[in-house]
């Protein structure tokens, strides 16, 4: 098959339909600093840096697309609170700025088109938009965000025992994420990350999931103008898709423990899938492990398309060596070629 485009190639993938070989995705967000040898706080203080760290890691480890993801407590930032950051890993969130139910009633949902963080991502976004390359947007879901607003012990409290509150922050949640999400889609980003590790039934019971977390994805998934991508980090995905599969969603990430098999032959048609190379144990693979991972996981999920070989969490850790993503990188091309050959 002729070369094709990255986002040819996406996009035949996410069809179900086999390109010219399987789509890698590298997830480099803070890695960029590294990249660069700035600090980590420097690197996210312009879109200019963020720029030009996706254009040069794509270009080195060749890759299908571009990550216009800062930060998760960036979203934090735009409500007033902190960004923790430190040398070698993403930036943490401050101190909540939820303390007590009556901070929900006084919450302000912050202007997003004139927020100075948020603006560097729309400059991001509107940089690289690209013909043949696909730019990623995420927002952190309306869901998931109050671990950071609030802290993960207080959110589940509220999520059990003050239902009505958690229903009037996830109101204001939503309306902040909504026009989050699609200012970015305007800006350039093709599709949108819902990144919601919360709605893996590893971190929640489903019973609890289907009263409270799927009911916001799927009223975000109609607010969303675009396609959107589904992100649990790196936890198992299996038993939440069936309850969250919706026709905006294109693709959805699964964990170390999910079966990319199963899932593509229950799913096959709906959705397609991407992961997932353990990108904690990344940090101490060798180059000849690396090789095999990629080898293996493509000969278990590539057939037939439905397919995007990655990273499981949605960043690639500071300490994984270049030699290893090199080795990813040459291992797609070398076993990711269709059709797929045992």
């Amino acid at each position: 098959m002729k070369n094709i485009t990255s986002r040819e190639r996406t996009l035949k993938a996410l069809s179900y339909k086999e390109p010219d070989k399987v789509p890698l995705f590298l997830a480099f967000t803070f890695y960029g600093a590294k990249e660069l040898g700035i600090t980590i706080k420097e690197y996210f203080s312009k879109s200019e840096n963020v720029v030009y760290a996706q254009k040069k890691l794509r270009e080195k480890y060749n890759h299908d697309f571009y990550y216009a993801f800062f930060y998760a407590s960036l979203e934090m930032e735009a409500f007033g609170g902190e960004s923790i950051f430190i040398d070698n890993g993403p930036p943490n969130a401050g101190e909540p700025i939820i303390k007590k139910l009556s901070d929900i009633d006084n919450l302000k949902i912050p202007d997003v088109r004139n927020s100075s963080v948020l603006k560097k991502v729309f400059e991001t976004e509107n940089a690289l938009k690209n013909t043949d390359i696909p730019v990623i947007g995420v927002i952190i879901s309306p869901f998931s965000l109050p671990i950071m607003q609030m802290g993960f012990d207080k959110y589940i409290e509220l999520i059990y025992f003050q239902r009505d509150y958690f229903w009037k922050l996830m109101k204001k949640n939503m309306e902040f994420s909504t026009i989050f999400a699609n200012i970015q889609l305007k800006a350039g980003a093709d599709i949108i990350v819902y990144f919601d590790p919360l709605l893996s039934t590893e971190i929640m019971p489903k019973k609890v999931l289907k009263e409270t977390g799927f009911l916001v994805a799927k009223e975000m998934f109609k607010r969303i103008a675009g396609p959107i991508a589904i992100h649990m980090a790196s936890a198992r995905v299996s038993d939440s898709v069936e309850d969250i599969i919706d026709p905006k969603v294109s693709v959805v990430s699964f964990g170390i423990d999910d079966d990319i098999e199963k899932l593509k032959e229950t799913f096959k048609g709906k959705i397609a899938f991407v992961g997932n190379l353990d990108c904690i144990s990344m940090r101490h693979w060798t180059v000849k492990e690396a090789e095999e991972k990629v080898k293996k996981l493509i000969l278990k999920g590539a057939k037939g398309g439905g397919f995007i070989i990655g990273d499981t969490h949605g960043e690639i850790p500071w300490y994984v060596s270049e030699e290893v993503l090199l080795s990813i990188s040459d291992s797609v091309q070398k076993y990711g070629a269709y059709p797929i050959r045992g």
